[in-house]
């Protein structure tokens, strides 16, 4: 069912910045943004809602909201002297009370008001690093060793991010006939006083499990912890790439290059399972790059094709002419 009433969603966007320039070749930029979505697309599944009313229906309605907030730090060095880079950070905020229109949200009877649902966004990272510089490394203008050591140029990619929310859900459907027990339970657990949230293993992935301890099944309706409460793990990479760059006759060049990514090999983790009834619930079984690629709300590129994966090397030739 569709809410009579509903109207188009709507975006607010709002954003200063300042930019400073330091000689011919570097800037750096400052700059505040912001969002606000409005009356946003919301599907709830209403079971047996009162002793009149006894089935179960979907309704699609404006009950969601979401507001961004974030600062955003960029170093920009123009190409001089072989040289170029680009430097950001952010630190931002997302929070909604649904971050999709297609997942169900809640299940009454308890039928919890939207503000209730209010929380960290499926999508929140606080904090991301990003670089990327390329070089073009200066040869000897002459001596034996300039066929050897010249036209070499280098490239890197430096990222790094905190950790998203993870969603703490029992696994269980105490709202009846519905397909939403496992990973596509709706219903959150209450919160065990004085259990710590995580533990540390140094066998799991990432070297921490969420405690299944610290949370306990509700008989009914949604438990006391909040809606993303909780958080997996940061992530780090650095791609390199190294070229050559070979003069063949007349216009024809050829080009070597090794691809290096992730060439310290540096762990990175998915989200941990987060549903209780699951026997492996805390912990993350899957390397970032598969988790990503996944598919649905996790993404849906080939693991290949994203970051997180363990140290791969890649070689081309590529003729130019």
């Amino acid at each position: 069912m569709i809410d009579p009433n509903h109207v188009l969603p709507r975006t607010y966007e709002w954003n200063t910045a300042l930019e400073q320039s330091f000689g011919d070749a570097d800037a750096l930029t400052l700059t505040y943004l912001g969002a606000a979505g409005r009356k946003l697309m919301r599907q709830d599944i209403y079971n047996n809602p009162n002793p009149n009313f006894t089935f179960q229906f979907y309704l699609m309605t404006n009950g969601a909201d979401s507001t961004y907030n974030a600062f955003q730090a960029q170093y920009r060095h123009r190409l001089t002297h072989g040289l170029q880079a680009l430097v950001s950070y952010t630190w931002g905020h997302v929070i909604d009370n649904a971050s999709s229109d297609v997942n169900f949200q809640h299940v009454p009877p308890g039928n919890p008001p939207a503000s209730q649902e209010r929380g960290a966004s499926d999508y929140d990272i606080r904090s991301t690093f990003a670089s990327a510089v390329s070089w073009y490394i200066p040869g000897p203008h002459s001596g034996w060793w300039k066929p050897i050591v010249e036209n070499w140029s280098a490239n890197s990619i430096v990222y790094a991010r905190t950790a998203p929310p993870v969603n703490v859900i029992t696994g269980k459907n105490p709202f009846g006939n519905l397909p939403l027990s496992g990973a596509n339970s709706v219903q959150r657990p209450n919160v065990v006083p004085g259990v710590p949230f995580y533990l540390s293993d140094p066998n799991a992935g990432g070297g921490k499990i969420i405690n299944p301890a610290a949370f306990s099944i509700p008989a009914s309706g949604q438990g006391d912890l909040g809606r993303n409460a909780l958080r997996g793990f940061n992530a780090s990479q650095v791609d390199l790439t190294l070229q050559r760059r070979f003069q063949l006759r007349g216009r024809f060049a050829l080009q070597a290059s090794a691809d290096m990514f992730n060439i310290f090999n540096h762990p990175n983790f998915g989200s941990p399972i987060n549903y209780l009834t699951s026997p492996l619930f805390g912990q993350s079984t899957q390397t970032l790059n598969n988790w990503l690629g996944s598919g649905g709300q996790s993404g849906g590129l080939n693991p290949l094709y994203q970051i997180g994966g363990p140290r791969s090397v890649q070689l081309a030739l590529k003729l130019q002419f």
